[in-house]
């Protein structure tokens, strides 16, 4: 089972909640798919696993001598990566894809792919934890190819839990891709009912199963549970605004270690997550009638 962890905002504790759910399944792989900002490893540190794995984007290399200017490459380029000028060609690795499109349709074959470094992929080990974390490197805006990285590393055996990035854009929608469940994590106040809202568009658009988690919930603003009631979207749990969390956080101490009796409510979550997942599955049409679109970005 591959559950994402996510929100349409920053700070609502999305990191909170996949690191502790983690914990307590145990032999498990933890992916940190927030590759701007990794910090599952502040709260889940562990020995290294064998060297970083350097991450590269093949990117467009145009040979002047055979270029003629035909301006096949860029008329191609859906994201402006090239340019024709006075018949000689203009490329911007930084908003390359690695499609490759522009070599394939160049006519005089004048353009080669070279790898241009993206970041690194890291693999740490603790408690029964696996941790796979993702950096991307200073100045590099390009972030779905390491993602993509990392999530290669999920087992074929196993259960994995995706720390995804907050927002909506486009390294999340790479992130939630080709998971089992989504569990979106808010915050009862307008600005996370707001993007809470973004949040569930985009999920329902994947047609991926999904659910919510309250965090500091405990607020007389209750407009996320109407609102989740009223979508239909099912509250999987709450988590209390308990001052103990935020003091246990900022030493980079887990939930469920510094104040163990929260270790039940994980323990929910996770059955609630594989009951859920488990009955998606079982509703998903067979593979001779209508199936969903699954792809990485």
């Amino acid at each position: 089972m591959i559950i994402a962890v996510a929100s349409g905002k920053g700070g609502t504790g999305k990191t909170t909640v996949s690191a502790n759910l983690a914990r307590v399944r145990g032999d498990v792989t933890l992916l940190d798919c927030d590759v701007e900002e990794p910090n599952v490893h502040l709260f889940v540190s562990g020995e290294p696993q064998g060297e970083p794995e350097i991450v590269s984007l093949l990117v467009p290399e145009v040979d002047e001598s055979r270029c003629d200017g035909c301006a096949a490459c860029s008329r191609f380029c859906a994201f402006k990566a090239l340019a024709v000028l006075d018949k000689r060609v203009l490329v911007f690795t930084e908003l390359c894809h690695g499609c490759g499109g522009c070599a394939r349709v160049c006519p005089q074959g004048a353009i080669r792919e070279v790898p241009k470094r993206v970041g690194v992929v890291e693999t740490m080990r603790a408690a029964g934890v696996t941790v796979v974390q993702g950096r991307l490197d200073v100045g590099v805006a390009m972030a779905p190819p390491l993602i993509r990285a990392v999530k290669a590393r999920i087992p074929k055996t196993g259960d994995a839990i995706l720390d995804a990035p907050p927002g909506t854009s486009c390294p999340v929608v790479a992130t939630l891709r080709e998971t089992d469940f989504v569990v979106l994590v808010t915050e009862p106040t307008p600005f996370g009912l707001n993007d809470l809202k973004l949040a569930v568009a985009v999920v329902r658009e994947l047609d991926l199963p999904f659910g919510v988690v309250v965090n500091r919930a405990d607020s007389s603003d209750d407009r996320v549970a109407v609102y989740c009631r009223e979508a239909g979207i099912p509250v999987l749990a709450e988590i209390p605004d308990d001052r103990r969390v935020a003091e246990a956080y900022s030493r980079g101490e887990l939930m469920v270690d510094a104040l163990p009796e929260y270790r039940p409510l994980f323990q929910r979550l996770y059955a609630d997550i594989a009951r859920l997942a488990a009955g998606a599955r079982r509703a998903e049409p067979r593979p001779d009638g209508p199936s969903r679109k699954r792809s990485f970005l």
